[in-house]
Formats: structure tokens, sequence, C-alpha cells
């Protein structure tokens, strides 16, 4: 594990004990006193494997996908049906793999949902660029589904080519997104690739709003040691400077800073699975954060399958917090938006976030990573580089190491972070 978030952990919890992860879960879940509670539902099902991507997934099959389906609608009422009542619930939305290969199906998945929650800011879902079509986004809108995430990567083909992808056709897009409205249709691009500079980025930032976009996240490209992927790591001081660059010409542009790499066009353009103080995960990999856990599903659609069909949750590992490791959680990915409320905090734990972290707030804006007004804290430019580049350790220290554990466990005994 990286010496800089082991040091980090033990600083910010007071404490040299790990984030211990166990082979046990609760067969009844208190989620429904939890307020700002999202839905994720992840299909792991993609026509064809990137090197790069990370996440939880297989090569499609029709009659898998379809045997996957009919275990993930069981989970959804096995969990969803605990509480007597409707529970409110902020959004939902589905990651995978593709999970627009499960189109035709998704309606009865979001309908099994509406059976035990009450939705009320949108339904979201990631699309691969081959599924931006007429038909597809139709189908989608028939659905239910009010954001739609695009995975472009990059305009240019000499980027496509690099991740192993296929040539964007950004006309044929725009075509089909104008004829099919969403709410939000944010376009994910890469940035940090070998030799990619700014007029790259910018060429593609332009290029998603001209094809209809009205939110563009700008995420880093992170190297895992379980992928296949043979593209290097940019150098650190030309990865911030990058950052800083693609941020000043968004902010010049007009464009809103929704968290430390996204940027909508529009007010209410948004479009983020993470930033929620509770959610529900359903499917495969899927993650649940609760007010004193974190739990993960097996990473296995065969061994998930099994689980669901003899009624038990497929949840491999569970973490119990301490309330500083919960209070550490909180502000790490809170801070993801850029700012930190310490009302909010206050309201979260009961607790005053300066008397917890009076020192740290303290040196930060002496740093000048945060800047302080009526209690709540915000990322300078500096400020949010400098995160971007503790959550590359984190991920590479914690997401990595999960992640890789359970591609090769489908229930591991227990994990030490």
């Amino acid at each position: 594990m990286s010496i800089v978030t082991a040091l980090t952990r033990m600083w910010l919890t007071r404490s040299t004990k790990p984030f211990l992860f166990q082979n046990e879960y609760d067969s009844i879940l208190p989620f429904g006193e939890c307020q700002n509670l999202g839905l994720y539902v992840h299909i792991p099902f993609c026509k064809r494997l990137c090197d790069f991507c990370p996440y939880c997934k297989e090569v499609y099959s029709p009659d898998r996908c379809s045997r996957y389906l009919d275990a993930l609608i069981q989970e959804i009422h096995l969990t969803g049906g605990q509480s007597p009542e409707k529970t409110q619930v902020t959004s939902l939305y589905f990651g995978g793999g593709t999970p627009s290969l499960a189109a035709e199906r998704l309606k009865e998945v979001i309908d099994a949902l509406e059976e035990h929650f009450t939705i009320s800011q949108g339904i979201g879902i990631e699309l691969h660029p081959d599924n931006v079509t007429v038909p597809t986004l139709q189908t989608l809108r028939a659905a239910g589904v009010t954001k739609i995430s695009i995975g472009i990567q990059s305009f240019q083909e000499k980027y496509q080519t690099m991740l192993g992808r296929t040539a964007i056709d950004s006309r044929s897009i725009a075509e089909a997104l104008a004829q099919v409205p969403f709410e939000t249709v944010s376009i994910d691009l890469i940035f940090a690739l070998p030799g990619q500079t700014f007029e790259d980025l910018k060429a593609d930032i332009d290029t998603a709003f001209h094809s209809g976009a009205n939110h563009v996240a700008v995420y880093p490209f992170i190297d895992f040691s379980f992928t296949s992927s043979t593209v290097p790591s940019m150098e650190k001081q030309a990865k911030r400077t990058l950052l800083d660059e693609i941020t000043r010409y968004c902010l010049e542009q007009g464009y809103t800073r929704n968290s430390i790499w996204t940027f909508s066009s529009e007010r209410g353009a948004n479009y983020s699975s993470m930033t929620r103080d509770h959610f529900l995960g359903f499917g495969c990999s899927a993650t649940t954060l609760l007010r004193d856990q974190f739990k993960v599903n097996t990473f296995s659609v065969e061994e998930y399958c099994k689980r669901i069909n003899s009624g038990t949750l497929p949840t491999a590992l569970t973490l119990r917090f301490t309330p500083r490791q919960r209070m550490v959680y909180y502000l790490f990915w809170t801070a993801y938006s850029t700012r930190v409320d310490a009302k909010a905090f206050q309201r979260f734990f009961g607790r005053s976030l300066k008397k917890m972290y009076g020192l740290e707030l303290t040196i930060a804006k002496l740093l000048g990573l945060v800047t302080e007004q009526d209690g709540v804290y915000e990322m300078t430019l500096k400020g949010a580089f400098y995160y971007h580049y503790y959550e590359n350790f984190y991920t590479l220290a914690y997401i990595d190491k999960m992640w890789g554990l359970l591609r090769e466990n489908a229930f591991p005994d227990q994990m030490k972070l």
C-alpha cells in the first residue's frame, strides 16, 4: 500500500486501525432512514473489452445477460422489499459495462425499483458511442431515462487508437442527440494520455459541447495494475499544467464547474453517481454505502446469480466504519464536488467540522489549497490538482487492491486497506 495513503489514513482517523473488510453482511440493510440515498445498478456486459477499463465486465452473451437481469430483478426485490413503505431516493444510475446492451429490458428493471423506491432527481445511464442511435435513445427515453453519459474518451483517432477504440463519428452522434433530447447529456473524456496537449483537449471539449452535450467530464487516465493496458502515465507537472489549463478554459467559456473534473453549460445539468451521502448498489461489483457500513457485491457473474437464486445477498465484503473512518470517507467524496459545507457535516455527524478537523483546514488554507466563506470550504486550482493527485494514490492503494482481489476470489475471507 502507498505510504502516502497509509499515513494520511492514520492521521485523519487518529488511529493505526486499517479499513478492515470482512466476509460478512447484514441480511436486513438499514437503508430506510438514510437521507440523500441514491441507487446504482451495474450491468457488466460489453460487446468488446477495452484494455484500459478497470470496471467489472465480461463479453456480452444474450443468454447470460438475460439470466443476469433475472437475478438482478430478484436482488432488487430481495433488498427493496425489506421496507414496508416506498423509500425516497435522489437518483438512479446504470453503469457497466455497457448497460445499454440491456436497453430492451431496462424498463423491467426500473419498474422493479419503482415498486420499492420513489426517484426524485432522474435516471441516468452510461452509453458506448456505438449505442448513441435514435432507436436506442428512444427506447431509453420510453423506459424513463432522463440523463445519459457517453464514454467518448477522445474524438481524435490517434487517442482512440491508443486506447484500442474505433473512430468516433461525432456528426451521427450529434444528429441522434438532436432527435432524442435528454435533461443531461454528459460526455466522458480522458486527459493525461501520452503526448496529449491542451489544444487536443480543447478540441475535444469544444466538439463535445457542439455535439449536443451540456455536461462534460474530463477524467484522468489511471493505470490499474490488473488491466492489460500498455499506455504509460503522464508526468506529474505536465498533468498539473494540463488540468489547470482545462479548468481555466472551461471557466472562461462560462461553464460551471460541478466537480474536480466535470463542467456544465446549463444550470441543472449534472451527472454523478458518487456524490451521495448514502447509496444502494445492485448487481455484481456494485457497492452500498450506509451510515455505518460499506459493502461490495461479488465480481463474479456466475456466483452472483447463484447467491441470488438461493435467496441470499451477493455481498463479498463488508467494512464496519469507526466514526472517524466514516468522516474521512464522507469528506473525501464530498470534496469531489470541490466544496465542503461545515453545516452539512454538522447535520450528518452531529459534530463540528472545525472541532474535528480544524487544524487540517487551517493548514489547507495557509497552503492555498482552499478558501473559506461562511463555513463553506472551496478548493482553489492548486487544491483541485492536489486532490486529483491524492485521489490517484487512493485509487492505486485502495481501489486497485480491492478490485484486483475480487477479480481473483468471488468471496475472499477479508481484506485490509
